[in-house]
Parts: C-alpha cells; sequence; structure tokens
C-alpha cells in the first residue's frame, strides 16, 4: 500500500463502530436481563446478539485495517461512543446532558481533523 486510506477502509471501519455500539446496548440489554445460570446465560438473545456484533465487527475491522493506515482508522474507534450516545437515547431512553453533547462534538472534530491531517 502507498502509505494512503482508501475511502472503503473508512466507511468499513466506521460501520464496524455502529456494529459494536449496538452490540453494546444489546450487552446492556442483556446484563439487564443476566441470571447467574447456565439456562440463563444460553438464553439470553441479548447477551448472544451483542457478542456476535462484536465478533463480526472486529472482523471488519481487521478488513478495514488492510485498506488504511492505522494512524487514520483507529481513531475512528472514538465514534462509537457518539453512537452509544445516540442509541442509549434511543433504545435505553437515557438522558443525554449539554456537556455530553459537547463531549460528542469535540470526538466528532477530532476525529475529523484527524482524518482531515492524513489527507
Amino acid at each position: 500500500m502507498s502509505g494512503e486510506t482508501k475511502t472503503w477502509a473508512i466507511v468499513v471501519a466506521v460501520l464496524s463502530t455502529a456494529l459494536t455500539s449496538t452490540g453494546q446496548i444489546l450487552l446492556k440489554r442483556g446484563a439487564d436481563q443476566l441470571t447467574l445460570t447456565i439456562h440463563g446465560l444460553i438464553t439470553n438473545w441479548p447477551l448472544i446478539g451483542g457478542y456476535a456484533l462484536y465478533a463480526l465487527a472486529a472482523v471488519l475491522f481487521v478488513l478495514a485495517l488492510r485498506g488504511g493506515e492505522l494512524s487514520v482508522i483507529y481513531p475512528i474507534i472514538a465514534t462509537s461512543y457518539v453512537w452509544v450516545s445516540f442509541l442509549s437515547m434511543l433504545f435505553l431512553s437515557e438522558a443525554i446532558s449539554y456537556v455530553r453533547w459537547l463531549g460528542v462534538a469535540s470526538i466528532l472534530l477530532g476525529v475529523s481533523l484527524i482524518g482531515w491531517g492524513s489527507r
């Protein structure tokens, strides 16, 4: 590779973070339903789904690394904080404060600057 990050690699990395964040929402739902028995663990579909999404996201992230520079692709993981904020608000009815929204904006700005600086 010639030291550049391909657009598809960035898209796949963002998709990976969206899946990881969705997996986190499922893990939270699964944790809320968790009973510490064998039956409770193997029938906890949100927990199983969350782990499956984490595995799929890991595979996609490795593919993204093939198409881009680590210093560009890896900071995209920070967007998972953004995804989780939105998904927590939508699916877990969590309140997102003004200060958290400033944090989300800071993350987006930082990731954007890293991507812009790599061109």
